[in-house]
C-alpha cells in the first residue's frame, strides 16, 4: 500500500501517497475510526493528536455527509491516508518495534497536518457557526 519499503518519510513521500487515495479508502478509514482511536490513545507518542483526530474525523463525516463541502479533496485524501497509515502494523517502521514503531506513524500525521492546517482550521469556525443552527 506504501509503495516501496526504501521510501524516506518526507513532505514528498506523503504528497505522493496521498494522490493514491481514492474514494474506497476514505470509506476504510472512516470505518476504522475506533481502532484508529486506540492506537492513538495507546501510543504514547501520537496521544498528544487525539483531539485533533477526533477534528479530523468530524471534517470526514461532516463532508461525506454533504454537509460541509468546503474542503479540496487532497485534504480528505490526506486526512484518509494519515489514518490508514497509523492503521497499518507493517508500515515503514513497523510498529511493534518497541520506542521506534511509531516514529513513522508520528511523522506522516504531522506532514499531513501541515499540509492541512488551514483547511482544519476553516472546518472549526464552520463548526462554530453552524453549532447552533
Amino acid at each position: 500500500m506504501f509503495g516501496n519499503k526504501k521510501n524516506k518519510i518526507d513532505e514528498d513521500f506523503v504528497k505522493t501517497e496521498v494522490t493514491k487515495i481514492d474514494d474506497d479508502d476514505v470509506t476504510i478509514a472512516m470505518d476504522s475510526q475506533e481502532e484508529v482511536d486506540d492506537k492513538i490513545n495507546n501510543s504514547g507518542l501520537l496521544q498528544k493528536y487525539s483531539e485533533l483526530a477526533k477534528v479530523m474525523y468530524g471534517m470526514l463525516k461532516d463532508y461525506r455527509k454533504g454537509i460541509y463541502t468546503k474542503v479540496p479533496w487532497f485534504t480528505i485524501a490526506t486526512i484518509a491516508f494519515s489514518f490508514l497509515y497509523i492503521l497499518n502494523p507493517l508500515d515503514i517502521i513497523p510498529d511493534f518495534i518497541p520506542g521506534l514503531g511509531y516514529i513513522d506513524d508520528l511523522a506522516i500525521l504531522t506532514f499531513g497536518l501541515r499540509f492541512i492546517e488551514s483547511d482544519l482550521h476553516n472546518y472549526l469556525d464552520w463548526k462554530l457557526e453552524h453549532q447552533d443552527a
